[in-house]
């Protein structure tokens, strides 16, 4: 036997039927705050911003990026692309 029960709520009362709090007030709060950090790193995002980040860690970064690079290019050489 097969029941199909169909009921047309909205999300607000569905929360006050099943005894949920309202968090209407608080959800808005923190997409505001999310929306407030987004905002305030957007400038961290920008190119210029970015390479003045990388280069701040000087010549040892680049040569560590580049082992990590040549690592991972014989790693996938050693695989082999065909397998077997």
């Amino acid at each position: 036997m097969k029941l199909n029960i169909e009921i047309d709520l909205t999300p607000q009362e569905a929360r006050h039927f099943l005894g949920l709090p309202d968090v209407t007030v608080l959800n808005e709060h923190m997409v505001s705050e999310m929306q407030r950090r987004m905002d305030a790193n957007f400038a961290a995002l920008a190119p210029e911003e970015l390479m003045k980040n990388w280069l701040t860690f000087g010549g040892q970064a680049s040569a560590e990026f580049m082992k990590l690079m040549n690592a991972a290019a014989a790693g996938s050489l050693k695989g082999g692309a065909g397998g077997g």
